[in-house]
């Protein structure tokens, strides 16, 4: 760590000039609150929108915000993590072997890799839960089984316990469940797939998000450019996984959790950005360890949004969720569009951020 927060006199190839020049200290400083609140923003409006009554947002507009999400975070992991990698880990000054493989790829390809290991023995894991529950060994009273709707995209949607399994022979309650409320998490597997997924967008982003708050306190010349850059990037992820955290269902004891996931997104980049002020004198974010820091995490995250995002938000939700099934095909091509464009915006800001 040495080599990253103090600049010693060593032969570090890669040790360059820190890039603070003492200007802009006001806008700095604001960026970590203004950070926070646009974060929160992202986060936290599309929960709002699913279970507050002020907040009645129509269907169509919450499907559009999805979808939009969806292509943000899926541009993330292309043009904000693995491109940044890249970057990064191909460095001439870092020498061999970066300069003779391309690690940043590499690693990401081990991050999907690891994502389908993990997806898939998780997924059987999960099937042998629901089939010993549909046989009959599950208790009724399995608070694991009580679910909340959260995704209510209605004014019909009031929060009900949802069933919890259309297969299983137990009965979560005597609610009444409407056919929008289920269509795509009929069954105790594909909500658990929903939550797992969720957790794992969570972690690749909140662990970028800590680069990211770090590089703009400390940044340069170009400090305004990426200060704008980065509160859109914020608003966009956030909103990205909120609308994730907000369409899946969840146990009624662990109702609790997407609202602490967002709080810890809206949180992560303005601490981060608050240890940059600290350290704005002596981070050399050039170095090689810093480097290779960076680039790593980069790159593993990268492989797992670039996993989940296309093989949970944009293959589950277009093909295989059933939203799709028996609906025109305008229906698809105005979601197409907002998938694209939310990857637009996304892959746009890159161009500074």
């Amino acid at each position: 760590m040495d080599t990253i927060f103090i600049r010693q006199e060593t032969t570090d190839a890669c040790l360059s000039d820190n890039p603070y020049n003492g200007k802009y200290w006001t806008a700095r400083v604001s960026s970590v609150p203004v950070l926070f609140v646009v974060s929160a923003l992202g986060a936290f409006t599309p929960l709002l929108a699913a279970y507050s009554t002020i907040f009645r947002v129509p269907p169509c507009v919450f499907d559009a915000i999805k979808y939009f999400g969806s292509g943000v975070i899926i541009a993330t992991g292309f043009i904000h993590l693995l491109a940044e990698a890249a970057q990064n880990l191909s460095k001439e000054c870092l020498g061999a072997p970066f300069t003779e493989y391309p690690f940043a790829e590499g690693i990401a390809l081990m991050g999907v890799f690891f994502m389908f290991t993990f997806d898939l023995f998780a997924h059987r894991r999960l099937h042998a839960k629901t089939k010993a529950l549909a046989e009959g060994s599950g208790s009724q009273d399995d608070p694991s089984l009580e679910f909340w709707a959260v995704g209510k995209r209605d004014d019909q949607r009031t929060g009900d316990i949802e069933q919890a399994s259309s297969m299983s022979k137990h009965t979560v309650g005597s609610t009444e469940i409407k056919e929008q409320e289920t269509r795509d998490m009929s069954t105790l597997e594909s909500i658990y797939q929903k939550i797992l997924n969720c957790i794992v967008l969570e972690c690749g982003i909140v662990f970028h998000s800590v680069f990211v708050g770090l590089s703009l306190t400390i940044a340069g010349d170009d400090f305004i450019s990426l200060y704008i850059a980065i509160a859109f990037h914020q608003f966009f992820e956030g909103l990205g996984l909120g609308t994730r955290f907000a369409t899946t269902q969840w146990p009624k004891t662990k109702r609790f959790v997407p609202w602490v996931m967002s709080l810890a997104y809206s949180l992560t980049t303005p601490v981060a950005a608050a240890i940059g002020l600290g350290v704005r004198r002596s981070y050399a974010p050039g170095s090689t360890t810093a480097l290779i820091t960076t680039g790593v995490f980069d790159a593993a995250c990268g492989g797992i949004l670039i996993y989940n995002s296309i093989a949970e938000l944009m293959a589950f939700d277009f093909m295989y969720s059933g939203d799709f099934k028996n609906t025109p095909t305008r229906k698809i091509i105005i979601a197409f569009f907002y998938l694209s464009l939310g990857a637009f915006a996304m892959a746009l800001i890159g161009r500074w951020a």
